[in-house]
């Protein structure tokens, strides 16, 4: 049976090479990847971004597409990536996915939260909760093989 590796995308340096790392695992393991980018909107009519202006919910799904999209130019055709979107928070989301893979991989820290922090919440809050195995890649990784070294 093929291994299912899920990987959280927001389009940061740290996901892109945590998605690099969950294409080395799957063409390792001879599996597929799911690229997931969790987002969900702060108010019932979409989100308030940094400027203070409205981004409209549908606008927010269409974005998560997008990032998902950039990101995916950065990995080789060599090994099946799905691309999905999840509404809600990137840790739940993760978490809930984690029933049904066999690895997810995340990057130490996102777009959001505190600079400084050696993991972010998301890769905190999975690291605990997740029902299978984990792989944080720490920052500045180079994109090798997760087992490259080990």
């Amino acid at each position: 049976m093929d291994a299912i590796i899920a990987v959280g995308v927001d389009g940061s340096d740290h996901s892109i090479r945590a998605l690099e790392h969950a294409v080395d695992e799957a063409r390792l393991r001879g599996g597929r990847v799911v690229a997931v980018h969790a987002w969900r909107p702060t108010t019932w009519f979409g989100q308030v971004d940094h400027a203070g202006a409205i981004v409209p919910y549908e606008e927010l799904e269409a974005r998560a597409g997008q990032v998902l999209a950039e990101a995916l130019e950065a990995v080789g055709d060599d090994v099946e990536v799905e691309a999905t979107t999840y509404e809600g928070p990137p840790a739940e989301v993760l978490v809930e996915l984690s029933q049904e893979v066999d690895m997810v991989v995340v990057g130490t820290r996102g777009r959001g939260g505190f600079t400084g922090l050696l993991l972010g919440s998301t890769s905190r809050h999975l690291t605990t909760h997740a029902a299978c195995p984990v792989l944080v890649v720490p920052a500045g990784a180079d994109g090798g093989s997760a087992t490259d070294g080990a």
